[in-house]
């Protein structure tokens, strides 16, 4: 809050007690939000001393080891993990080595309190005594938190880089191309990401000035894409982060356009040939632009011409002249094409991000971040920190005296905003004492001080408070927040104006930054309210937004940017989010790393919350949270109306959202932001061309800046056919169509073959199973034979036993039939007289239970929770079900690895163990986060790629992955 020497400001703010920014004596005078006089933060939590050893579950290798670390009680593993490994300093062992999330906090805290002393940005000493300890407790307690090069660097003798993001240019000169080269290898270096246009570099149909053709930005894109590779093989844990853009206006830009696709059909041909070509695997290195992330930057002409089925112009990069016309639909529907086939390029929209450009006098917006969230001008950097939402969710029930269903619950609007307020100006100050890896960056970034405030946790917010992720209510809410967090920002950018100063290009800019903010302003004036969660938030973001243009005026602006929306992986685990960024809950069952080791399978803690805001009984979310923690969904749950399916809609699973519902997400929150939001539109295998360019086109009349889209399986692993049923909508454009289609071939059974026999009952019914196997390799055949029953039921299970017969001679492995089969329900069912398989869920879970304890490996068949009573026994005695080393061959267990499982459902566990409550039961043997565990319990393929450090399957985090386990990423952090 501004407070001037005539008198206070904005007093139409009744109660407000923010921070004031007094000009009397030229410095802003802070209130308190969570913290008490004369108490630290410190002293108001319990803390606990836990050992941190994390291994690669691959070979057992110890990946890192902290023994005594001091975390708060309230922490979770998977947090105390991620921070002791990632940003505690010191040599591990040393003394000097960090052991407690005090010293990491007053690290940073200290600097940043230190720096905003030094720089005028505090009344008086008490004014800065009250910010370190407000962004003390706010670190402290998970409200928000910085980007991970603050946790790396601030506070240490090492340069203090606190920019995660990176906008680079070149021009059209090899001095300036090598410069590139070199400029990105040294961000890379540093583990961040850089982006930059390539547009400038005239195409291969230029010509030099010494007579000969220009080699063409594509050729160059090979130099830096084999640097990339080269700095990450040579000591990160992760590929380098890149974006690359190309105009379309540019003579050679269907040669960008393809060249991921015919490296992509490259990468099958040899893998089909026998070389390693999965990701970090020892082949990839010899196809080419693996490094990168491609966008084609398209404006309003072309978009135009493409509605209107017109020609379209490619210019000549040095006069401009256009030098050649293309049908505007086809080169459209080649970037859709090519997005099918291997999910690049993405698309951003030229004109919509120049009209929100706060700085257009000192140059356009040309490019991005590899992730495309930070949008600003060339040679430029922006540090970022999330906020998360769910901090702000609050429960009045108690307040109001109400009791049972329908729980009331609101957004803390006004304790939002000065979180909002205390957070940006840290971030101000951050630059004051920023280092940058080029002179041009940190020029640049100082002279427009561009931030990028962001949150997390926006899907669980939504589930908890009742709303569909794709609905006009979430959105509505999504919208609010948004357009409060970055009102807020740039009102208190107006208030360090007056105390510190408008950034530097402020002057040159004025009118075209105070444009935007009408823009924003009219934005949330004509944006829908929907009903008591989110209206409040509207009213609050109105004021905001009010006195933006009322204390710009006055003031100028501080920062040229503000607020984007970023992947927040490392730093989402950090705060324990449930989701990162602006991405819906990846499913309603998580995995749960335990203190002491272990890890449960739970379902999530917003679902109760979610079932209480719709009005169910106590009773009732206790019967949908058995029936989740089961099934994985709530289709049938008991009690739940149909209508209410959606509100627990995920990114993944029976009831996945829609890839439009991504996009509608995305465009209620875009006009609220000064960046854009890094964002993949997930879409499934089935997705065709022409979904592809209706979601590109939508994007665009929805006023987004930035679109990426990513079709499961697109990218090397199962060969694709030459032709897709029609009736599957799923035709290879023409440029796929070439690969070879690759057919199974049947291995039949010799003459004479081992078998087994096996009588059984179950639930009354009679039946007797005979299984033969190969001679050396496995189960190749089943008959089934059900002792008096009718001849439909027979004549169905002879069908049966056959299509499983033929299936297993083509090579599909047991355990897919076993995860498929077993757990199904019909009648007959129950009691069985077998001592290994006691209860049976129909005829069919009790054969395939059968079969994997007779032919399946003990690992293999322990993942999906099938055990033998001897097992059960030992597991009750010893708390293992794994047989001691003396007995492997008794048993005649598979000692060597397990082939890999398919996709599997989780298992019941086995009815001799303990029954597990219905919200937590012990994780599969073999998942080791949330991502692997939803591929057992749904048989779906989550298409991510294994982390580098730890082994485990990552999950997307905005258009990137993040590791749970460790907390590595794939991208900028």
């Amino acid at each position: 809050m501004t407070e001037t020497a005539s008198g206070p400001a904005r007093s139409s703010r009744k109660g407000e007690k923010g921070a004031k920014a007094d000009k009397a004596t030229k410095g802003l005078r802070m209130e308190r939000i969570h913290t008490t006089p004369g108490i630290h933060p410190y002293d108001e939590v319990v803390w606990e001393r836990r050992d941190v050893v994390m291994t690669n579950w691959r070979d057992g290798s110890i990946n890192f080891e902290q023994r005594g670390v001091e975390f708060p009680d309230f922490w979770s593993v998977n947090a105390v993990n991620i921070v002791t490994s990632k940003y505690f300093r010191g040599a591990v062992g040393s003394p000097q080595r960090e052991n407690s999330l005090k010293q990491l906090i007053d690290r940073v805290v200290k600097t940043y309190r230190k720096a905003g002393e030094e720089n005028g940005y505090f009344a008086s000493p008490a004014d800065a005594e009250i910010f370190e300890q407000e962004l003390t407790y706010a670190l402290l307690h998970q409200v928000f938190s910085f980007n991970s090069p603050v946790w790396f660097n601030v506070g240490t003798a090492q340069p203090q880089q606190v920019s995660a993001c990176f906008i680079l240019s070149v021009d059209d000169s090899m001095e300036s191309i090598l410069d590139w080269y070199k400029e990105e290898g040294m961000i890379f270096k540093g583990g961040s990401g850089a982006g930059l246009n390539l547009s400038r570099i005239r195409s291969s149909k230029e010509l030099l000035s010494s007579g000969g053709n220009a080699s063409g930005p594509v050729s160059f894109m090979r130099g830096a894409d084999a640097s990339a590779g080269t700095i990450k093989s040579g000591g990160a844990t992760r590929r380098a982060a890149k974006m690359v853009v190309l105009d379309v206006d540019h003579p050679d830009i269907e040669a960008f356009v393809e060249t991921k696709v015919k490296e992509e059909e490259k990468i099958r041909a040899l893998r089909d040939a026998g070389f390693d070509m999965d990701l970090g695997g020892d082949d990839i290195t010899s196809v080419q632009y693996q490094n990168a992330n491609n966008s084609v930057r398209v404006n309003d002409e072309f978009m135009k011409a493409y509605e209107q089925g017109a020609k379209f112009g490619l210019r000549a990069r040095m006069t401009g002249e256009v030098i050649e016309e293309v049908d505007a639909k086809a080169l459209f529907r080649k970037m859709a094409e090519a997005a099918w086939a291997c999910a690049d390029p993405g698309i951003q929209y030229d004109d919509t991000i120049n009209h929100w450009h706060t700085s257009p006098e000192s140059g356009r917006i040309t490019a991005s971040n590899p992730c495309s969230e930070y949008m600003h001008l060339d040679n430029s950097s922006c540090n970022l920190a999330s906020l998360n939402l769910m901090k702000f969710l609050r429960d009045d029930t108690a307040s109001d005296g109400a009791s049972g269903a329908g729980g009331n619950m609101s957004f803390d609007a006004e304790r939002f905003a000065k979180v909002v307020e205390l957070v940006i100006t840290a971030m101000d100050i951050s630059i004051c004492f920023a280092d940058f890896p080029t002179e041009k960056i940190g020029e640049t970034t100082r002279a427009f001080r561009q931030l990028g405030i962001g949150y997390a946790n926006l899907g669980a917010l939504l589930m908890a408070t009742g709303h569909a992720y794709d609905s006009d209510g979430g959105r509505a809410l999504a919208g609010a927040i948004t357009s409060l967090m970055t009102g807020t920002s740039y009102r208190r950018s107006a208030e360090l104006a007056a105390v510190v100063g408008p950034y530097e290009g402020y002057a040159r800019n004025a009118d075209a930054h105070k444009r935007v903010m009408r823009q924003h302003a009219d934005a949330n004036t004509a944006a829908k309210r929907m009903d008591d969660l989110d209206t409040p938030v509207w009213a609050a973001a109105t004021e905001a937004w009010q006195d933006v243009l009322r204390l710009g005026e006055q003031n100028g602006f501080r920062n040229a940017q503000a607020s984007v929306l970023a992947p927040t992986g490392t730093i989402g685990l950090m705060m324990d989010c449930d989701t990162t960024g602006v991405e819906p809950d990846l499913a309603l069952v998580k995995f749960k790393k335990l203190v002491g080791g272990g890890s449960m399978q739970i379902v999530n803690n917003t679902v109760p919350k979610a079932l209480k805001r719709l009005g169910y009984q106590p009773e009732q979310v206790e019967a949908v949270v058995a029936h989740i923690a089961e099934h994985g969904n709530v289709i049938d749950a008991p009690g739940l109306k149909p209508e209410h399916y959606e509100v627990f809609d995920c990114a993944m699973g029976e009831r996945a959202i829609s890839p439009m519902g991504h996009v509608r997400m995305m465009a209620a929150a875009q006009p609220f932001l000064s960046g854009a939001i890094s964002k993949t539109v997930n879409m499934p295998e089935s997705a065709t061309v022409e979904e592809i360019e209706e979601i590109y086109y939508e994007g665009w009349k929805l006023g987004l800046k930035a679109l990426a889209i990513y079709r499961d399986n697109c990218k090397v692993g199962q060969p694709l056919s030459a032709k897709k049923k029609e009736e599957a909508k799923t035709e290879a454009p023409a440029e796929v169509e070439k690969v070879v289609e690759y057919r199974p071939v049947r291995k039949r059974l010799p003459k004479g073959r081992p078998g087994i026999t096996t009588s059984f009952t179950v639930g009354g019914a009679e039946g007797y199973m005979t299984a033969n196997s190969y001679p050396d390799d496995g189960l190749g055949e089943v008959f089934l034979k059900m002792s008096k029953q009718g001849s439909t039921l027979a004549g169905m299970m002879d069908a049966f036993s056959i299509a499983v017969s033929v299936g297993l001679q083509y090579g599909v492995p047991l355990e897919t039939y076993v995860s498929k089969f077993t757990n199904m329900r019909f009648e007959p069912a129950g009691l069985t007289d077998d001592p290994d398989v006691r209860m049976a869920q129909s005829i069919v879970d009790y054969i395939f239970r059968r079969l994997a304890l007779d032919f399946l490996p003990f690992e293999t068949r322990s993942a999906l929770g099938i055990h033998s009573a001897e097992e059960r026994q030992r597991h009750l005695d010893t708390g293992s079900y794994e047989p001691a080393e003396d007995e492997l061959d008794v048993e005649g267990l598979a000692q060597s690895a397990p082939r890999q499982a398919g996709p599997a459902k989780a298992a019941t566990t086995a009815p001799a163990a303990k029954a597990q409550e219905p919200a937590a039961a012990p994780s599969p043997k073999q998942a080791h986060n949330s991502t692997e565990l939803l591929e057992i319990q749904q048989g779906l393929n989550a298409d991510a790629p294994l982390c580098f450090s730890c082994g485990t399957k990552m999950r997307r985090a905005g258009s990137c992955y993040v590791c749970e386990g460790c907390g590595s990423t794939s991208g900028c952090s």
